[in-house]
C-alpha cells in the first residue's frame, strides 16, 4: 500500500495527467510516471466525503446545506489545529475553491449558513487565494467575528498579516483630516490577541498591535501576566530600534514601562524610564505609592548612579547612592578582594626588558631624532594615571616628597599634576587634601593641573559641599589662560550630565565673549557646557554657541580648538533625533568651513545610537566628496557613521564593511579617521577582527593613519588587559622606538589597555546594553574629535584633553551586596550573553558559562546570573552593584 504522504499528491496528479503525457511525447522534460498513484482507503473516503459535501452545497435544497457545511468545517477545523504541513482537506478542496465561492455568492444574505460559509472560505483562502487579494480577511469580515482561534495557529497568523496590510491600505487611502473606520478590524484584533498571548505567541501579538497602532490593548485587555510579561517587554524593547516614528516609539516605551510597573518590577521599569529620559516616571517609581521596597529603591539608586542621572529624592541615603558617594569605598574593597591593590609603575606596563638584547630587525632607524625625555615623562604621567586610576596609590605621584611633576615641562606639568586627580578618582574627601598642595605652587601650569585634578576627582560624584564648583569658579577669572582653561575643563569633567544651572551661569559669559578673548577658552567652555547639559536640547546654550560661531573671525575658526565649539553644540542634542533641525538651519548660515563641521557634528550627535539608515546614507555621501582641503567635516561624517550604529549588532557589522570600502576608495582625510570610527564601535570590546585590522593600519605609511590606529588599539582594549593587544603594542614600541610622536601614542595605548588594572571600562553601554550613558559617549567623542587633528592637540600642548575620558570610566565588575549594602560573596555563573527575544519558554540567557564567586569581572559581551540558592538578586540585570536578599525557607520548599 502506498504511503499517506505520496497519496496526498494523487488529486493534482489526476488533474494534470493530460499535460504530463504531452510533455513526455515531446521529450522536453524527460520521462514522467504515467501510472496514477492510488489513495489509501482512509484518504479515498475523506476525498469522497468532501466531494459529496461540496456537491450538496451546490444543490438547491437548503435543508442539505447545514449538514454538508458542518461536515466541511469539522474536517478543516480538526486538520488545522496543529499544522506541520498543508492539511489533506485543504489539498483536496483546492479544485473546488472557485465553485464554493460561486455557491457563497449565490446564497441570499438571509441564508442561515452564509456567515459560517464565509468563515470556511476564509480558511480555504489562506492557501488558495491569489496573493494580495486579501480574500482570507474579506471572507472573515463577512462571516462571524468570534472563535477565530478554533481554526488553528497558522490561520490566525495568516489573518493577522492581512489585517496589518488592510489597516495600512485604509490609512493611505483615507482623506486628510478624516479617520478611516477601523472598527471591524479592531473587533478581529480583540479576538486574536488573547489567543496569541495565551499560546506563547507574544511576539506575533505585539507585531500585530504595532501594525494597527493599538499597543495600549496589552494593558487594557489584561492579557499580560507574570507568566509572559518578560517576553512581551523584551520584545517591545528590541522593537524600539526599528521604530522610526517618535510618537510610536514613545507609546512603545510607555507600554513597557506600565507593564513592568504593574508586575512590580520597578528596577526594570526604571531602566525604561531612563531610556525615555523621563524624570516624572523616575520620580513616580521612588514615590511611596509605587509600593517599591526599601531594597528595591536602593537597587534603583545604583542603576541611576551608573547612568550618572541627575535625580534627587527625599531620602538622604538614596541620594548618597545616586551621587556615587560610596563608589570609592566599594572600588577599593573590590580591588582588595581581587588582589590588585599593589600599585604598578609605567615600566610594569611597557615591559621594555622583554626587548632588551633583542633588537627588532624591522625597527625604523630612518629618524636620527633622539627620544624626547620630557615627552617620555609626559607619557609615563598618563600611563601611571590610567593604570592606577581610582586606586589612590602609585609610585610616582603619591610617594612622600614626590618631585615627578617637575620632571615635565610647561603644559606637561599641567597633565602630570592633573594625573593625581585620576589616581584619587571618586575619593573627593581624601583627594582634596592631596591636591591642595598644588594650589600653593607658584607655577601657573601646576595650578592649572590642580584645577583639572579637582574636576577629575569629583567626576560623577555628588557632594553636599560642592567643592569642585566652589574652588574652580574662583579660577575662571584668572589672568593666566592655562589656569582658566583648566578650570573650565575641570567643571565640564566634574559635572558631566549633571545639568547644573550654576555651571551654565558661569560658562555662558565665557562662550559669548568676543572682545579680548581666547578662542581656546571659548571652545573649551562650549565643550564643558555640552558635557554638563548633554542631551538636554537647551535652547539658551545652543543659541549662545551658534551666535558665537556666526560672530567668530576666520582666524578664530581656523584654530584647532574651534572644533570643540561645534562638538559642545552637538552634545546638547545627543540622541534627540529631529529636535536639532532648527539649530542645524541656523548653523548652515556660517560660511566658514567650521559651519559644515558644526552641521555634520550636530546631525551625527542627534542620531547617536539610532541606526537611522537615511542619516547614515547622507554621511556616506559626504564621505564620497573629493576634496583636497577643508575636508575636516568628512572626518566627522566617518565618526558619525560609527556613532549612529554603535550598540546595534547588525548596524555595527554593516559599518565594518562600509569602513573597509572607505579605506580603499576614500580620501586621505577619511582614511585617517576610519581607525577612530572602529574604536568607537568597539570601545572596551577587543574584537579579534577589529584588532587585526587596526594592527595592519598601525604600520601604514601615512603617519596620521598609523597614529590613529595605535591610539584606537588602546580605546578598543581599554580596561581589558588584553594580552594580544599588549603584545602588539610592545612590538610597536620597538618598531617606532626612534619616532617620538608615534612612541608617545603607543605609550598612551598601553596605559589605556591596562586602565584601572583591568577593573574599569570605557564602554558607554550598560544594563544589558539597553542604556547608553550620555556623559560616557561625550567623553569618548571629545577624544575622537581631538584626534582628527592629533598633531595639533594630543601631540601639541592640548594633551590634557585626554582627561575628558574620566566621565567615560566606570567599574566593569559585578559585586553583590547584602541588605545593609555591605559587600558579600555569592556564587554566580558568567558566560556569553545569548539573545532570547521571541523565544518561547525560559531559554538559557548565557552560554559557555563558568561559576565564580563575586566580585567578578564582566567583559563587554558577558552576562551573569545567580547560581546561589540561598540568595536572590533584587535586580533582573546583574551588573555593577547588585543587592541580594535571603530566600525564605517557604520559597525554597516551593
Amino acid at each position: 500500500m502506498p504511503s499517506k504522504e505520496s497519496s496526498n499528491e494523487s488529486v493534482s496528479a489526476d488533474r494534470s495527467q493530460g499535460p504530463a503525457n504531452s510533455d513526455n511525447e515531446k521529450g522536453d522534460k524527460g520521462p514522467k510516471p504515467s501510472v496514477e498513484i492510488e489513495l489509501s482507503e482512509e484518504d479515498q473516503a475523506l476525498k469522497d466525503g468532501l466531494e459529496l459535501a461540496v456537491n450538496r452545497l451546490q444543490e438547491s435544497d437548503t435543508s442539505l446545506h447545514e449538514q454538508a457545511l458542518q461536515y466541511l468545517c469539522n474536517e478543516i477545523r480538526t486538520s488545522t489545529a496543529s499544522m506541520t504541513s498543508v492539511p489533506k482537506p485543504l489539498k483536496m478542496l483546492r479544485p473546488f475553491y472557485d465553485d464554493l465561492k460561486k455557491v457563497y455568492q449565490s446564497w441570499h444574505v438571509a441564508h442561515d449558513m452564509k456567515q459560517t460559509m464565509a468563515d470556511m472560505l476564509s480558511v480555504l483562502a489562506m492557501t488558495m487565494a491569489e496573493p494580495g487579494s486579501h480574500e482570507c480577511l474579506k471572507f472573515k469580515l463577512e462571516g462571524t467575528s468570534v472563535e477565530i482561534s478554533s481554526w488553528g495557529h497558522e490561520y490566525v497568523r495568516s489573518l493577522s498579516g492581512e489585517i496589518s496590510e488592510e489597516y495600512n491600505r485604509r490609512l493611505v487611502e483615507a482623506t486628510s483630516g478624516v479617520d478611516p473606520d477601523m472598527d471591524d478590524l479592531m473587533c478581529l484584533v480583540d479576538d486574536i490577541i488573547p489567543f496569541q498571548m495565551h499560546h506563547n505567541a507574544e511576539a506575533e501579538a505585539v507585531d500585530l498591535l504595532l501594525e494597527v497602532q493599538q499597543l495600549s490593548k496589552l494593558i487594557e485587555a489584561d492579557v499580560v501576566d507574570e507568566r509572559n510579561y518578560e517576553r512581551v517587554c523584551l520584545y517591545l524593547l528590541r522593537c524600539a530600534d526599528y521604530m522610526p516614528d517618535p510618537d510610536d516609539l514613545s507609546e512603545l516605551f510607555n507600554t513597557a514601562y506600565t507593564i513592568y510597573k504593574q508586575q512590580n518590577k520597578h528596577t526594570d521599569a526604571l531602566r525604561v524610564a531612563i531610556k525615555m529620559d523621563d524624570m516624572y516616571k523616575i520620580e513616580d517609581l521612588f514615590h511611596d505609592e509605587s509600593e517599591a521596597s526599601d531594597l528595591v529603591k536602593k537597587q534603583m539608586a545604583f542603576v541611576l548612579a551608573r547612568s550618572r542621572y541627575n535625580f534627587e529624592c527625599d531620602d538622604e541615603e538614596l541620594n548618597e547612592l545616586i551621587g556615587n558617594a560610596r563608589l570609592h569605598e566599594y572600588f577599593q574593597s573590590v580591588a582588595r578582594d581581587l588582589d590588585v591593590i599593589e600599585p604598578k609603575t609605567p615600566e610594569d606596563i611597557y615591559k621594555t626588558h622583554l626587548a632588551e638584547g633583542h633588537p627588532n630587525p624591522r625597527s625604523r632607524n630612518t629618524s636620527s631624532a633622539p627620544v624626547d625625555s620630557a615627552r617620555a615623562n609626559l607619557a609615563s604621567s598618563f600611563v601611571n594615571a590610567f593604570v592606577n586610576a581610582g586606586h589612590c596609590t602609585d609610585k610616582l605621584m603619591t610617594t612622600e616628597n614626590s618631585q615627578w611633576v617637575y620632571k615635565n615641562k610647561d603644559h606637561g606639568m599641567t597633565s602630570a599634576a592633573a594625573s593625581l586627580g585620576m589616581l584619587l578618582l571618586w575619593n573627593v574627601d581624601g583627594g582634596l587634601n592631596e591636591i591642595d598642595k598644588f594650589f600653593h605652587n607658584r607655577e601657573d601650569y601646576i595650578k592649572a593641573g590642580a584645577c583639572l585634578a579637582i574636576g577629575i576627582v569629583s567626576s560623577g560624584v555628588r557632594n553636599d559641599a560642592d567643592p569642585a564648583l566652589a574652588l574652580l569658579s574662583e579660577y575662571l577669572d584668572s589672568t593666566s589662560s592655562s589656569i582658566k582653561c583648566a578650570a573650565i575643563c575641570g567643571l565640564g569633567i566634574a559635572y558631566a550630565s549633571a545639568r547644573r544651572m550654576e555651571i551654565q551661569e558661569l560658562l555662558i559669559p565665557i562662550v559669548a565673549a568676543t572682545e579680548d578673548c581666547n578662542i581656546t577658552e571659548v571652545s573649551l567652555a562650549a565643550l564643558s557646557l555640552g558635557m554638563v547639559f548633554v542631551g538636554t536640547c537647551d535652547d539658551e546654550i545652543a543659541g549662545v554657541i551658534v551666535q558665537r560661531l556666526m560672530e567668530a573671525s576666520d582666524d578664530e575658526l581656523n584654530h584647532t580648538t574651534a572644533r570643540f565649539l561645534c562638538l559642545g553644540l552637538g552634545l546638547l542634542y545627543l540622541g534627540k533625533n529631529e529636535r536639532c533641525e532648527a539649530t542645524i538651519e541656523a548653523v548652515r548660515t556660517v560660511e566658514h568651513k567650521m559651519g559644515k563641521y558644526a552641521d555634520i557634528t550636530l546631525e551625527t550627535c542627534a542620531y547617536a545610537g539610532t541606526g537611522n539608515v537615511l542619516m547614515i546614507q547622507r554621511m556616506l555621501h559626504v564621505c564620497a566628496e573629493h576634496q583636497s582641503e577643508n575636508s575636516d567635516h568628512q572626518a566627522v561624517a566617518v565618526i558619525g557613521i560609527a556613532l549612529m550604529t554603535v550598540g546595534e549588532d547588525i548596524g555595527t557589522e554593516m559599518s565594518l564593511r562600509t569602513f573597509d570600502h572607505l579605506l580603499h576608495y576614500g580620501g586621505i582625510t577619511v582614511k585617517r579617521v576610519v581607525p577612530l570610527a572602529l574604536a568607537l564601535l568597539y570601545v572596551s570590546n577587543p574584537d579579534y577582527s577589529v584588532i587585526d585590522q587596526l594592527s595592519r593600519l598601525s604600520h601604514d605609511g601615512d603617519a596620521h593613519v598609523a597614529q590613529s590606529a595605535i591610539f584606537s588599539l588602546g580605546l578598543v582594549s581599554a580596561g581589558s588587559n588584553n594580552s594580544r593587544v599588549a603584545g602588539l603594542l610592545r612590538q610597536l614600541s620597538e618598531f617606532y622606538a626612534k619616532e617620538a610622536n608615534h612612541l608617545f601614542i603607543v605609550r598612551l595605548a598601553q596605559g589605556l589597555n591596562a586602565m584601572g588594572k583591568g577593573l574599569l571600562t570605557l564602554s558607554p553601554f550598560h544594563s544589558d546594553r539597553l542604556l547608553m550613558n550620555g556623559s560616557s559617549v561625550a567623553g569618548i567623542l571629545t577624544i575622537l574629535h581631538a584626534c582628527v587633528d592629533i598633531q595639533g592637540t594630543l601631540l601639541d600642548k592640548f594633551h590634557y584633553i585626554l582627561f575628558f575620558l574620566t566621565p567615560s570610566m566606570n567599574p566593569r565588575f559585578m559585586a553583590t551586596l547584602n541588605g545593609q549594602l555591605e559587600l558579600n560573596k555569592c556564587t554566580v555563573r558568567v558566560g556569553q550573553a545569548v539573545e532570547t527575544v521571541g523565544q518561547a519558554g525560559r531559554p538559557r540567557t548565557i552560554t559557555g558559562f563558568q561559576t565564580h564567586t563575586t566580585p567578578v569581572l564582566l567583559g563587554y559581551k558577558d552576562r551573569a546570573e545567580m547560581a546561589s540558592t540561598d540568595r536572590r538578586p533584587v535586580a533582573a540585570v546583574m551588573e555593577g552593584f547588585v543587592i541580594t536578599e535571603v530566600v525564605e525557607e517557604s520559597m525554597e520548599e516551593v
